[in-house]
């Protein structure tokens, strides 16, 4: 009987040491596994957006999150996370070090540094990819005696204030340096024009329409949607070459003799302080997102310019968009 229960004590610490080992084995195989594998996220990403709900940016962003969770790129839920202004980077400010908090940012972020408006720069956080761009369009209201960008020249020319232009709903903002740029071009001096601001594109649109207005510098979308209504006209386009599909119809400043190029871009970073292996998961994870085709299909529908640029290539190209504005701003009176 002694015995019996000396060979069972024996079996079962026997057992132990065997369970034991596999538990360690397995952590060690589990642990090679995750190196080899790199880091992953592992709770709830945010994807925070500095718009309302409902506006174009945040509607590419939903696109993106649903990727990334349809296509299991990410195996965890991403929710975006809307936070108007600068409220957006105080956020993300909160959050530094952390990966699982991503920034989806518009051109104002830069515009916001250079005028002082604000200390966040894009080197403030981890730039992580540049995601897709928007054409930047001057428009006229159909009848308009305006016919191409040689009309405009010789208004402007002969008095700046000759014409009054809708340059969105913040002076420095994207819409006003798409017009600065096609002034300069022009040989007008920008800080001399008649700029008027709206707080949206639809107020702007209203008074053009209403013959208050001679011109209004606009994203390509939404010119295009508003000249296919017969509303407007498109008198040129500050692109390098003509696009595809609608934008093969249409002349650039370029074209015109204006050697003008400036695009809307949007680009994503990740918050302050994350490690290069953690920089390098979401650059694989945004790559896969704007190479699918449903992302491309997503793109054309929009009239986005699709294309990809790595975090390796991120800041100097954003390097290169800061000096764009910079200098822009400076011809419109507001940096000296």
């Amino acid at each position: 009987m002694f015995a019996q229960f000396e060979l069972d004590v024996v079996k079962d610490h026997t057992a132990r040491i065997l369970l034991k080992g596999c538990a360690a084995l397995a952590l060690i195989v589990a642990a090679t596994v995750s190196h080899a594998q790199g880091w992953r996220p592992e709770r709830t990403v945010e994807l925070i957006v500095p718009s309302a709900a409902g506006s174009s940016l945040d509607a590419a962003s939903r696109m993106i999150q649903r990727l990334l969770n349809e296509q299991k790129i990410v195996e965890v839920p991403v929710v975006v996370v809307n936070k108007a202004g600068n409220i957006s980077t105080v956020y993300l400010d909160q959050h530094a070090g952390d990966p699982h908090y991503l920034y989806l940012s518009l051109m104002s972020l830069l515009n916001n540094h250079i005028l002082g408006r604000s200390k966040a720069n894009y080197d403030t956080y981890t730039p992580l990819a540049m995601l897709y761009s928007e054409n930047m369009t001057l428009v006229v209201e159909q009848g308009s005696a305006l016919k191409t960008g040689r009309d405009v020249m010789t208004k402007l020319k002969a008095d700046p204030q000759a014409l009054s232009i809708a340059v969105g709903s913040t002076r420095g903002g994207t819409g006003h340096l798409n017009t600065a740029l096609v002034a300069k071009a022009m040989g007008v001096d920008a800080k001399n024009l008649k700029t008027v601001q709206f707080p949206g594109n639809s107020q702007a649109l209203t008074a053009l329409l209403g013959g208050h207005l001679d011109l209004s510098s606009m994203s390509f979308a939404q010119a295009w949607s508003q000249s296919q209504a017969g509303k407007l006209r498109i008198l040129g386009v500050a692109a390098a070459k003509r696009g595809p599909g609608p934008l093969a119809d249409l002349p650039t400043w370029k074209e015109q003799g204006f050697d003008v190029e400036y695009y809307n871009t949007r680009f994503m970073l990740g918050a302050k302080g994350i490690t290069p292996e953690q920089t390098a998961f979401w650059d694989a994870a945004l790559k896969r997102v704007l190479e699918s085709k449903e992302w491309t299909e997503y793109a054309v529908k929009q009239h986005y310019i699709p294309f990809y640029v790595g975090h390796k290539e991120t800041p100097k190209r954003l390097a290169a968009e800061y000096q764009q504005l910079k200098s822009a701003l400076i011809e419109v009176g507001m940096v000296k």
